[in-house]
């Protein structure tokens, strides 16, 4: 869910700090200046109110852009800011506790990451399935045989517990910059020498908390957990409002729950992924997955409460097939990939001994080391043939929502542009990781995503 940043301005001195040449080289260069500063000074100013705006359209303005754009004037947005509650503020502390207890107290298998550029390895606890399995065991027990909360609850509180979720990932995103300052968790840690892109984009690569890595547990357990959560409470709405359950809300609530426990199945992969690998951890990350995520992620969930469509059972079929398709497709890239890795290139990708070229690329700290790359299986279609399918299974659950309104496609057209981007990126920076071996690799696999189009 993220695209890989030219690294350039973030070489640092023993000290933490970028040496002057760096920062020199930041400014003057309008380009560059653009990229580092002004645009994601534009993202941090322009995304929170956004978010609230989404829900209100889709709350309560039918999901429709050309009635909010007809009707609302600014007292009427004003109004329908939702206000922060103490229930709300309650939901989400009992979430963060939950999950931090799940993700200390059930056993899982330890697991290192890929070496950082500084040679650290960080360390991942995987008990993502457990977590999954005790979460939403205890929700429903909580809100069915023993009546503690309503099963709607999220729904009800959902515009407040944005607002608390914006406000508080603002906040901590400047903890997160003080502490990388600081009290780096790793010797990955380090400023560019430009406040608004250091708070942006993040100064520590794995910062951790108490023993937690707060990208595996904000990441996978606050964000990934609760999406699925959320959308039960939307499904839960929509029973309470129409007494039933519409075909739609199933057909596309169910694709992403199997798309989210795939996730915690596959999770150990996820902590080689550019997110977590290469994405420092500031308002980029932080706060795109603590807000963005619930309420983008969400948008046709929380759009089909109030929009029970009844599809017909062909059309229906038909998309729960295409998206499950699309859904092992995806993750059955990732396994091969993950795989190769694993066995050393020992293993068999389509029925065959995997094509691999044998790069070498040297960290930071001045030691060489080696990676494969695969070239054949999926990997031998295009360079990142599997964000077709991750932008084909979120097509897959939008479209139960229909055509009447563009505003539940907006995660849809996000992650196209998202992935595009992102492919660009990681081009880029694997051009400057592996050299000639990423040439090479280039000319057996000519085409990034779409073969003979892009």
């Amino acid at each position: 869910m993220s695209e890989e940043v030219d690294e350039e301005p973030l070489r640092m001195t023993r000290g933490g700090d970028t040496a002057a040449t760096g920062a020199e080289r930041f400014a003057g260069v309008p380009g560059r200046w653009f990229r580092r500063t002004a645009l994601p000074l534009l993202l941090i100013l322009v995304c929170p109110p956004t978010v609230i705006l989404l829900w209100m359209i889709t709350v309560h303005f039918n999901g429709s852009l050309t009635l909010f754009f007809r009707t609302a004037d600014l007292d009427t947005i004003l109004a329908l800011v939702p206000r922060p509650t103490w229930r709300a503020a309650g939901v989400l502390l009992f979430w963060a506790v939950l999950q931090a207890v799940l993700l200390i107290v059930l056993p899982g298998k330890t697991h290192y990451g890929p070496v950082t550029p500084k040679g650290n390895r960080p360390r991942y606890k995987l008990n993502g399935i457990p977590a999954y399995i005790v979460t939403h065991g205890l929700l429903y027990l909580g809100a069915y045989p023993l009546g503690l909360f309503s099963p709607t609850i999220v729904y009800d509180e959902f515009g407040s517990i944005l607002v608390i979720c914006n406000v508080f990932g603002l906040i901590f995103c400047v903890f997160l910059y003080l502490k990388g300052v600081y009290f780096p968790s790793t010797t990955d840690a380090g400023r560019s020498g430009n406040l608004i892109f250091d708070y942006y984009w993040g100064v520590e690569l794995h910062p951790s908390l108490f023993g937690l890595s707060l990208k595996q547990y904000i990441n996978c357990r606050l964000a990934m957990m609760g999406w699925s959560v959320i959308l039960l409470s939307f499904a839960a709405k929509q029973v309470e409002l129409y007494g039933h359950l519409s075909s739609s809300m199933l057909v596309s609530v169910g694709l992403q729950l199997v798309y989210i426990v795939h996730f915690f199945v596959w999770e150990g992969g996820y902590f080689g992924s550019l997110d977590i690998m290469h994405d420092r951890f500031g308002f980029y990350i932080c706060w795109g997955i603590t807000v963005w995520l619930p309420c983008v992620y969400t948008l046709v969930g929380l759009y089909l409460v109030d929009h029970p469509i009844a599809l017909p059972i062909p059309y229906a079929v038909f998309l729960a097939g295409v998206g499950l398709a699309a859904i092992w497709a995806d993750g059955d890239a990732n396994r091969q990939r993950q795989r190769v890795r694993e066995t050393g290139g020992d293993t068999t990708v389509w029925r065959r001994k995997p094509e691999l070229i044998e790069a070498e690329y040297t960290t930071e700290d001045g030691e060489t080391r080696k990676s494969l790359l695969l070239v054949s299986g999926w990997w031998g279609i295009s360079r990142h043939f599997h964000y077709v399918a991750e932008i084909t299974a979120a097509l897959a659950w939008t479209l139960p929502a229909m055509f009447e309104n563009l505003l539940p496609y907006f995660y849809v057209i996000f992650l196209t542009i998202l992935l595009v981007h992102r492919a660009g990126r990681d081009d880029r920076r694997c051009r400057k990781k592996y050299g000639r071996y990423w040439k090479q690799y280039c000319e057996r696999v000519p085409y990034r995503i779409i073969p003979y189009v892009y």
